[in-house]
């Protein structure tokens, strides 16, 4: 088995899009197993600090391992990426050449049972990507309230079918509690499985909504972002790597707010704009996608969009 299993989606679109930059200072917020990190140090030899941020202290340690010829340039934090600008405070670093944000579960998560983020493999109803945390599913799956999981589908997961899977879940648990992946597919599959599209497996979106609830990623993603790209150095680039539609057309909308000269306010007769100043610059005008064959090798990137802005100086 691969030491390092996690597979680094649309790695060399990440390295090209910083490699104008003069990385001196790097903040990783999901540095993972550590493979767009190897990349970038190899192709930065001068990066002097590269922050490595992952909520995961089972990614963490093998980043650690994978980065070790570069250990005195780097340095590891078991948190969460919102939390960047408090671990540069406290590091004593200037401002960040670059910022990378890779996110939503890792193969190496799905693909252990045990933590319970994959209808595929039988385990707890977990998801946490941090083990320190109390919330897990198995709490909101049998003690949430049916208006409450209904919210969860219908928000996080975009579920056409929320009130259906939300009632299912409420009259099931009356009888016995539902406490492993198993028992929520078995329960769920055959009814959606009716409505469900040919191309995404009919459970996808009902454990998407769960797992973004379990960690709070919308939530965490917008504190990230009110402050990510004024942290940056000019000519700094952010580059953020998101994978459904929620994540993108949050990074998509705060990007381009940052980009525009206007300011828009609600008003009589529609939209009012008001003259501001742009702190960033559009290095993408539509996402960089994988490739066919990244695609084909590793069909987890399908969905992978990757958006980047560029700092302005002034």
């Amino acid at each position: 088995m691969n030491a390092f299993p996690h597979h680094p989606v649309l790695l060399n679109e990440v390295v090209q899009a910083l490699e104008p930059v003069v990385l001196k200072v790097m903040i990783d917020g999901t540095v993972g197993a550590g493979g767009h990190a190897q990349a970038l140090l190899e192709s930065h030899p001068e990066i002097e600090h590269y922050l490595g941020i992952d909520q995961d202290p089972q990614a963490l340690a093998l980043a650690q391992e994978r980065l070790k010829p570069w250990a005195h340039k780097t340095t590891f934090k078991h948190g969460n990426f919102r939390q960047f600008d408090l671990y540069l405070e406290e590091l004593g670093w200037p401002r960040p050449d670059g910022i990378l944000l890779d996110l939503g579960v890792s193969s190496m998560q799905l693909d252990q049972a045990e933590r319970g983020f994959s209808f595929m493999r039988e385990g707890p109803l977990d998801m946490r990507m941090n083990p320190e945390t109390e919330l897990n599913a198995a709490t909101i799956v049998n003690t949430w309230s049916e208006q409450e999981l209904g919210k969860i589908f219908r928000d996080y997961g975009e579920e056409k079918h929320w009130r259906l899977a939300a009632r299912l879940i409420v009259q099931a648990r009356e009888q016995r509690l539902l406490e492993t992946t198993k028992d929520l597919s078995n329960l769920l599959w055959p009814v959606l499985a009716r409505y469900s599209k040919k191309s995404i497996h009919p459970l996808t979106l009902i454990f998407q909504a769960l797992r973004i609830c379990v960690n709070q990623e919308l939530e965490v993603l917008e504190q990230f972002l009110a402050k990510a790209m004024d942290c940056l150095a000019p000519k700094g680039r952010l580059a953020i790597i998101s994978f459904h539609s929620l994540e993108d057309r949050m990074v998509k909308t705060q990007m381009r707010l940052a980009a525009s000269d206007k300011w828009e306010t609600s008003g009589l007769g529609g939209g009012l704009f008001r003259d501001k100043k742009p702190t960033v610059a559009l290095m993408t005008k539509k996402p960089i996608e994988p490739s066919e064959e990244e695609c084909q090798l590793h069909p987890r990137s399908r969905s992978a969009k990757l958006r980047v802005v560029e700092k302005l100086e002034g």
